[in-house]
C-alpha cells in the first residue's frame, strides 16, 4: 500500500495546533489507517501475548551454585573424590616406598614428635567417615528443596576438603624425600585452611541432618589431626633432636588449655587424642616432658568435658541454614 507525502505531513503535523493549515481532511484519514492497520492486522496476536510470556524465568534452569565459594553442584561432585583418592594414593605411596614415612620420622626426632602409629591409627576410621560424607554429597538431589539445604553445606566445605586433602598428598612427596622444610609449608597451608573453615565457616551442627553431622566431623578431625601435623613438622624441619624449652612447655600448655575450652566434642576430643599421641611418642625421648603432655591430656580431656556438659554444643534443627532464592522458586514449582 503505498501512502502520499501529504499523508506523512499529515502524521507528523496531526498533533499540532496548526495542522489543519498543512493538510486536507483527507490526508489525515490516509495518515490514521497509516497508524492503526498494522495494529488491526496483528490483533490476533494479542490473546497470545496475554496467556503466554515470551520470556519465561521458569523455563530457565540455572546452574546450581553455592553463592559464598561460587562453587556448583557438578564441580563439587567430581572436585572431592579426585582429592581423596589422590590422598589416598599418595598415603600408599608414603607406606610403600624405600624409604618409608616410619622411617623418614624416626630419622627426624624432636620435642613434638609423636608415636606414629597413633597418625595411622586415626586416618584409618577418619577415611571411613570421608567416604560416607562423599556418598551423601554424590546421593543428595540440589533440585530437590529438601535437600538443597543440605548440600549448600556440603558443597560450601568441598574446596577446603579438597585443598587438605592435595597438601597432604603434596606433603608426603616432600615428607619421603626428606625436604621437611617444604613439606612445612603444605602442612601450615591445610592445618591453617580447615581451622580456618571450623572457626570462621562451618555452621552450627544440625543433629537432625546426617550430612550436617559428617561434615562437622570430617571437616574438625581434618583440622584436629592438623594441629597435631603443625606442631610435629614444624619441629622436625627447624628444630630436629632440639628437647622442649621452658617457654615451649609453657605455650603447650596454654595453647591447648585455651583450645580445648572453645571446642566441641568432636574437635575437642581430637585435641586429647593430639596430646597423648605426643605423650607417648615422647616417652622414648624425653621422660618428664611425655609425662608433662600426658598430664596436659588430661586436663584437655577435663576442660572439653565441662566445657561441653555445662553447655551443650549442637543445636538440633536449629541448623543456621536460611532459604536462598533459588529455593523460593523451586518451593513455587
Amino acid at each position: 500500500m503505498a501512502y502520499s507525502c501529504s499523508a506523512c505531513m499529515a502524521l507528523s503535523g496531526m498533533n499540532s495546533p496548526d495542522a489543519g493549515l498543512f493538510a486536507s481532511d483527507d490526508d489525515i484519514d490516509e495518515a490514521q489507517q497509516l497508524i492503526y492497520l498494522p495494529l488491526r492486522r496483528t490483533a490476533f496476536l494479542l490473546p497470545l501475548l496475554k496467556t503466554r510470556s515470551i520470556y519465561n524465568p521458569q523455563s530457565v534452569k540455572p546452574e546450581v551454585t553455592i553463592a559464598n565459594m561460587g562453587i556448583s553442584y557438578s564441580t563439587a561432585k567430581w572436585m572431592a573424590p579426585t582429592s581423596f583418592l589422590i590422598d589416598f594414593a599418595a598415603q600408599q605411596y608414603g607406606m610403600l616406598a624405600t624409604p618409608n614415612m616410619k622411617t623418614i620420622h624416626d630419622r627426624n626426632l624432636s620435642f613434638f614428635s609423636p608415636q606414629p602409629f597413633f597418625i595411622a591409627g586415626f586416618f584409618f576410621p577418619q577415611q571411613l567417615f570421608q567416604l560416607a560424607w562423599l556418598y551423601r554429597l554424590w546421593k543428595l538431589d540440589p533440585k530437590k528443596p529438601g535437600e538443597r539445604g543440605e548440600l549448600d553445606q556440603m558443597v560450601d566445605f568441598v574446596p577446603y576438603y579438597t585443598v587438605g586433602n592435595l597438601c597432604i598428598a603434596t606433603w608426603m612427596i616432600f615428607w619421603n624425600s626428606e625436604r621437611l622444610d617444604i613439606s612445612n609449608i603444605f602442612v601450615v597451608i591445610n592445618s591453617l585452611s580447615q581451622l580456618f573453615y571450623i572457626t570462621a565457616k562451618l555452621p552450627p551442627m544440625n543433629t537432625n541432618s546426617t550430612s550436617s553431622i559428617l561434615t562437622h566431623v570430617v571437616s574438625k578431625t581434618f583440622a584436629g589431626i592438623g594441629v597435631l601435623d603443625l606442631l610435629h613438622n614444624g619441629s622436625v624441619a627447624f628444630a630436629k633432636d632440639q628437647p622442649a624449652t621452658t617457654m615451649v612447655k609453657a605455650l603447650t600448655g596454654v595453647g591447648f588449655g585455651l583450645a580445648s575450652a572453645a571446642s566441641d566434642w568432636i574437635f575437642g576430643g581430637c585435641l586429647v587424642y593430639d596430646l597423648v599421641a605426643l605423650a607417648v611418642g615422647q616417652s622414648a625421648i624425653d621422660g618428664s616432658w611425655a609425662k608433662m603432655l600426658g598430664a596436659f591430656a588430661v586436663g584437655s580431656a577435663a576442660i572439653v568435658g565441662a566445657k561441653n556438659l555445662a553447655r551443650p554444643p549442637y543445636n538440633g534443627s536449629n541448623s543456621g541454614y536460611s532459604k536462598t532464592a533459588t529455593d523460593e522458586i523451586q518451593d513455587r514449582v
